[in-house]
């Protein structure tokens, strides 16, 4: 015959409930005391994490040694599994914590545990004696808590997301038209009132250049424009390279150009010269003939038909411009000492 705390395994158990384990053990009849005996016995047989069948046994068992009914011994497990153990760190604690974060800017949880083990050991602040035996990773979970979030609330700034539309690489035509790079250009401000834009596009072998003027540089107004621009060029487009400026990096301008099977690539970081060409275009085309002085915006369509009808056939048909004549060796290397340009009166002769 043994006593009820000697009860240790679950097999002790199930003998003592089939009746061939003889137990002595004696109840406190207050609710309360009855209530912490039960409570214990769940700890006690790791209540939690034992498999289905032995919480079974556990039940009968609490059934049969404190004569509550089934049903009694079922609400108070329920109660014990909403409540669980009593936190060791307090809402004081949480606090702290969230202060100390505040005070040093947040770093990280081997910090914070360092810094509370001065404030405790070294400066005898009392109220960190709990906190300088916290663990980092459970220092991590008081950080997620509701009262840390109302003690101390702190805002991120949103990061950057990387835009999916449009390849960063340099476009590599060898020799065949059909690659455009496409810049903007601002006509300047006047009394905090904007001016027109002017869309820039070269080919890149042949030098055919085509310039529109837009009133602004929304899609409204810039997709129609965009879509004229592509028609006039007298070759199959192959490739549209532009800077990452958000009027072309866009999903108007990305389903315009998957429409018409023409590549979409963009500029790459620190890499200035990928638009280079547009960017020169801008200065010995545009700036050249149209200025630098405010153009207000309602002349915007009177300026495009200037374009269409003068500027354009003059760039390209009138005005001769460099080639370039690019000559690599074996590794695709550029070749040291050799001539890069070539000037050409006629442009359009071999297209």
């Amino acid at each position: 015959m043994i006593k009820l705390e000697e009860l240790k395994t679950i097999d002790q158990l199930s003998q003592f409930l089939d009746g061939t384990q003889a137990v002595i053990f004696k109840l406190d009849t207050i609710k309360k005391k009855r209530y912490q005996w039960i409570q214990h016995e769940l700890v006690r047989f790791d209540y939690m994490r034992i498999s289905k069948a032995n919480k079974g046994i556990v039940k009968r068992y609490l059934v049969k040694v404190s004569s509550y009914s089934r049903a009694q011994v079922t609400r108070l497990i329920k109660q014990y599994n909403s409540n669980g153990f009593k936190g060791k760190y307090t809402s004081d604690d949480i606090r702290l914590i969230a202060r100390m974060n505040e005070r040093h800017d947040t770093p990280c949880g081997q910090a914070i545990k360092k810094l509370m083990e001065r404030a405790y050991g070294v400066f005898g602040e009392q109220e960190y004696r709990r906190l300088s035996t916290i663990s980092v990773s459970h220092l991590y979970n008081l950080r997620q808590s509701k009262i840390y979030s109302k003690t101390r609330t702190h805002f991120e700034k949103t990061r950057p997301k990387k835009s999916t539309i449009g390849e960063r690489r340099k476009p590599q035509p060898n020799g065949k038209p059909g690659y455009i790079r496409i810049d903007t250009v601002h006509q300047g401000d006047q009394d905090k009132v904007k001016g027109i834009y002017h869309i820039n596009a070269v080919d890149e072998v042949t030098q055919f250049e085509i310039v529109c003027s837009v009133e602004k540089i929304s899609e409204a107004y810039l997709l129609p424009v965009l879509k004229t621009l592509l028609d006039f060029f007298p070759f199959t487009l192959i490739s549209f390279h532009s800077d990452n400026g958000s009027e072309y990096i866009n999903q108007h301008v990305a389903r315009l150009l998957k429409k018409l099977l023409i590549e979409f690539t963009k500029s790459r970081s620190r890499h200035s010269n990928d638009n280079a060409l547009a960017e020169s275009k801008n200065a010995s085309v545009v700036r050249k003939i149209l200025g630098y002085h405010h153009i207000p915006q309602k002349y915007a369509s009177l300026v495009n038909d200037f374009n269409q009808a003068y500027l354009n056939p003059h760039i390209n048909y009138h005005r001769p411009c460099f080639f370039p004549e690019i000559i690599t060796d074996a590794k695709s290397y550029l070749k040291d000492g050799i001539s890069f340009n070539k000037m050409d009166d006629h442009p359009l002769a071999d297209h």
